[in-house]
């Protein structure tokens, strides 16, 4: 009877564990720092092309060296802010990272955006390779981002959610994840960029002929009248 007692008691005990997010906390977690490594992972792989981009586009005659210089310090920069599983509680150190991450990508953005000045670069066979991979990495970091996200906010809502919290205060004193937010607008998206000669000042008079052309046509033809 008592055997039978002590049974029925840590049955009940470890239901109500399992109620209190005794599996679901540590599983909901794990989840989020195994799409967080999955982030680093492509983060990782966009900062290894960078060299190879860098060497193949100085070969191009009077290419801006100061984009190079910029994308160069941008990837130094990036490379040197670490996160690891521990920070993801971290605001600040996540958005130093973000921060990192979001100046090479602007940086990125403009180097790609000037070698439309340069049409042998463009046709060179070894920058459009790495030019189709930066935009095939760019395309994994996205996804990896989102999904990351999705598992932080199941993170978050089980650790806020009855019965769970319980367990994640009492037991675990779990703390939410920061997501990766967006990045500043405007910092992921290259700048406008014309290689043409400015056009503006002429465009403001373009009416102005038109209306002389048929005062003179009317003219003429009043002459010829």
């Amino acid at each position: 009877m008592r055997r039978a007692t002590r049974f029925a008691f840590a049955a009940l005990a470890a239901a109500g564990l399992a109620g209190c997010g005794v599996n679901s906390i540590p599983t909901a977690e794990e989840a989020a720092k195994a799409k967080w490594a999955d982030v680093q992972n492509q983060y990782q792989r966009r900062s290894d092309l960078i060299p190879n981009l860098v060497a193949t586009v100085k070969g191009a005659a009077n290419f801006e060296q100061s984009t190079l210089v910029q994308v160069t310090e941008a990837r130094a920069k990036a490379t040197s802010v670490q996160i690891s599983a521990a920070d993801l509680t971290d605001p600040a150190k996540m958005a130093q990272y973000q921060q990192a991450q979001g100046q090479l990508s602007a940086g990125l953005g403009r180097l790609l955006a000037s070698v439309e000045a340069y049409p042998q670069l463009k046709a060179n066979d070894n920058f459009k390779m790495l030019q189709d991979q930066l935009e095939g990495t760019e395309n994994r970091i996205a996804v990896a981002r989102r999904d990351y996200n999705q598992a932080v906010q199941d993170y978050n809502t089980t650790i806020r959610t009855f019965p769970a919290v319980i367990g994640a205060k009492i037991i675990y004193g779990a703390k939410p994840m920061v997501p990766f937010a967006a990045t500043t607008p405007g910092a992921d998206t290259a700048p406008p960029v014309s290689f043409d000669t400015p056009a503006a000042p002429a465009a403001a008079p373009a009416a102005a002929p038109a209306a002389n052309d048929n005062t003179g046509a009317g003219a003429s033809k009043a002459a010829g009248q």
